[in-house]
């Protein structure tokens, strides 16, 4: 028998803000999270002018407020933000569509561009699935850099491909808000844009 399998973005679909920018916030504070976005700004004009990559600005900004931390007080602070700070972001309808899909047998992937360190064990408490980006680590320290690429746009659909077999299932769902998440949803019969922001 064929399964089913479901493709969910997290920021922006699942949530109602973008993870990255409040893991941010809530390790600094609102004065240095504002003041790293004053001294970055000509990167972020210049991702926003296409002339730097989305790689390239996430990186910039992952460099600038945690290069050098130790990964076990990074992943501290991922987890409380996990714990503490993720589920108030959460859509109650994209809750509800999770739910009723694990209800009907479907197996649920988050597929996120954010790094996986504050997803990965909200996702396990709800027995999902995640593919997000990874980061890359020195001397037991965060770099900044992220491990290959950053899981945007088409790098969803490499790493969705390179994780699951598709043809095995025979049904495929995706949900996605931006226009980087339309190659993953080129992957479903089933694709969902924008569904939770009515």
């Amino acid at each position: 028998m064929k399964k089913s399998i479901a493709f969910f973005d997290l920021d922006g679909t699942i949530t109602t803000k973008d993870t990255l920018l409040e893991f941010i916030r809530y390790c600094k504070g609102n004065f240095l999270f504002y003041w790293g976005f004053l001294l970055n700004s000509p990167f972020l004009v210049a991702y926003k002018l296409r002339i730097i990559s989305n790689q390239a600005a996430k990186e910039k900004m992952l460099r600038y407020y945690f290069k050098e931390m130790p990964v076990e007080q990074f992943n501290e602070h991922c987890d409380r933000f996990a714990r503490n700070v993720l589920p108030r972001l959460i859509r109650s309808a994209a809750q509800a569509e999770i739910d009723k899909l694990k209800q009907n047998g479907f197996t649920i992937v988050i597929v996120s561009a954010s790094p996986e360190n504050w997803i990965k064990d909200w996702a396990r408490n709800h027995s999902l699935q995640v593919i997000a980006t990874r980061l890359t680590l020195a001397n037991g320290k965060i770099t900044g850099m992220i491990a290959g690429k950053n899981c945007h746009g088409e790098e969803k659909v490499r790493r969705i491909k390179e994780e699951f077999m598709l043809a095995d299932y025979a049904e495929i769902y995706a949900y996605g808000d931006s226009k980087a998440d339309l190659p993953m949803l080129g992957l479903a019969q089933k694709k969902h844009y924008k569904p939770f922001t009515k």
